[in-house]
């Protein structure tokens, strides 16, 4: 059931961190925008990798499980399950993707700020920040994980989430993940930084608690 799971936790992580990339980016428009979401997919999967590769071997991709199926390297039982998890995983994803382009409100001119701030609204920033975080700490507990862990490349995989998440997260708050590197900027910055810094420190603690819930259910060994 735990590597089911991976597998759920990371065709989520690879389709709203690249299809929300695309968003941000508005993919399409020029070259820099295609660049930007193509690295996306390919840093989801490396995250993933070393998050989750061994737990599940990080298939994250029904056209993977089924040549593994294919080549005896599966179960038929093992396979289904992971499709179904994919499936799931990019079915909550596309949800989550939705609810932070909706809950996005139209940002008035001159809102950009060099701190964070919830620019296109509270209810996004709190939204989008625990999302960011959730998926940047899980990274981080599954990449350094003393058995399943990624080893020396783990300091690789918790770069390439960073810069994963800001792909997406400039986009909505500036992305912070991190209550610390906001609190100095929003001291000196003011406004509206100021007043949305309660965003910036909740969010992410919330983002972590959930992301400890789910790797002590897929990382323990019991």
């Amino acid at each position: 059931m735990k590597k089911y799971l991976a597998e759920l936790v990371g065709t989520f992580v690879l389709t709203l961190f690249g299809c929300g990339t695309a968003v941000s980016l508005n993919c399409g428009v020029d070259t820099a925008s295609v660049v930007g979401t193509a690295l996306a997919f390919g840093i989801a999967v490396v995250a993933m990798a070393y998050a989750i590769g061994g737990i599940s071997g990080c298939h994250i991709n029904p056209a993977i499980t089924i040549g593994c199926l294919l080549s005896g390297r599966i179960s038929g039982k093992d396979a289904a399950g992971y499709i179904v998890a994919q499936v799931i995983g990019a079915i909550v994803a596309s949800s989550v993707l939705y609810l932070m382009v909706s809950t996005a409100e139209v940002a008035p001119a001159g809102t950009a700020t060099g701190a964070n701030a919830c620019n296109l609204g509270i209810a996004n920033g709190f939204i989008v920040e625990v999302v960011l975080t959730f998926v940047f700490v899980l990274v981080v507990l599954g990449a350094t994980d003393s058995k399943k862990g990624a080893g020396n490349f783990a300091g690789l995989a918790i770069g390439l989430s960073l810069v994963l998440i800001h792909l997406v997260g400039i986009h909505y708050t500036g992305t912070s993940v991190n209550p610390a590197r906001s609190v100095g900027p929003a001291l000196f910055e003011g406004g509206k930084a100021l007043a949305d810094l309660w965003v910036f420190i909740v969010a992410p603690i919330i983002g972590a608690a959930l992301s400890a819930l789910v790797w002590k259910v897929i990382g323990s060994d019991k």
